[in-house]
């Protein structure tokens, strides 16, 4: 970590005296990286969740990230400093229309993205992130599954598990749905020598470019102790500050406009503020609570 500004030093302090973690995704500005706790992909933060000793979580991400600290840790204050930091692809699928669907496949086990509202959670059977999408099928006995929301990181899951029948939902996230074959051929031209990292919420053709496909935790891993120098990040831009200021020794290229604005509608004045009023806070349901802890902590024990 690099100088603090006044205002991040000021965040620090209050965080400290009020018992606060904050937890930011790999997508959020560098600002806000630089003053969490921790930064991590969406697993990293589910487990941060359920066993800090701190009374209250500040989780800087989206907004279904925030809801699974709460559904996982429901005796702590969890605040999302900005409530209208909300993910698309979240609300491609609600619970009602789920329910309708799962009973055209009696006896199919749901599995949900860990991208997918609190009330969403609540009508599945487990729980699943980028990192260990294919594992949680995988586990699964029945020979078919239904997975939502997203469809591209169902497909990369289908081509990893091809006994399994995979049911799609047609949700997708619009930023890693608009990277391009040609945007990373442009990319590998340019740098002949550069590995191609690229996420499973990407396209079929895009994945199929990837000489390593994973979760931007799998990313800076790979990087890291690969022998390659220069890397090619096919992910939201915002992972790559933290790989050049983790991994400093080795270059990474992002694509241009892989930029999720949702995940940049938490500034650093939001943090602080939020810090100063102890709010925007998240609230649920006691039920969808203890309707999400099971596919939440079935994910976790694998």
């Amino acid at each position: 970590m690099g100088r603090l500004s006044p205002i991040q030093d000021r965040i620090r302090e209050l965080a400290d005296e009020k018992d606060v973690l904050i937890l930011a995704h790999n997508y959020q500005i560098p600002e806000v990286q630089d003053i969490a706790d921790i930064v991590g992909d969406s697993l990293v933060l589910a487990i941060k969740a359920t066993g800090t000793p701190q009374s209250t979580i500040m989780f800087c991400g989206v907004d279904f990230m925030a809801e699974s600290a709460k559904a996982l840790s429901p005796e702590k204050r969890v605040i999302h400093p900005v409530p209208g930091s909300r993910c698309p692809m979240a609300h491609m699928v609600d619970s009602e229309s789920l329910r309708e669907f799962r009973a055209g496949y009696p006896g199919v086990p749901v599995v949900a993205y860990i991208n997918t509202t609190a009330e969403t959670k609540a009508e599945v059977d487990i729980c699943c992130t980028s990192a260990n999408a294919v594992k949680v099928v995988a586990s699964l006995e029945s020979d078919k599954v239904i997975f939502v929301p997203d469809s591209n990181l169902g497909l990369y899951v289908q081509s990893e598990l091809p006994d399994k029948e995979i049911i799609l939902w047609p949700g997708y996230c619009h930023v890693h749905s608009d990277i391009t074959v040609e945007q990373i051929e442009a990319l590998r031209n340019e740098h002949p020598e550069a590995k191609v990292l690229i996420h499973p919420e990407c396209t079929m053709d895009v994945i199929r470019m990837a000489d390593k496909v994973a979760s931007t935790e799998g990313m800076i891993t790979y990087a890291r102790e690969s022998p390659a120098r220069e890397f090619i990040i096919g992910t939201e831009e915002g992972l790559v500050y933290r790989m050049r200021k983790e991994i400093p020794d080795k270059a990474f290229h992002p694509l241009e406009n892989a930029i999720c604005p949702n995940m940049k509608k938490i500034g650093i004045e939001d943090v602080l503020k939020a810090l100063e009023e102890m709010g925007p806070t998240v609230g649920l349901d006691p039920e969808i609570i203890e309707r999400n802890r099971p596919p939440l902590e079935r994910m976790l024990s694998l």
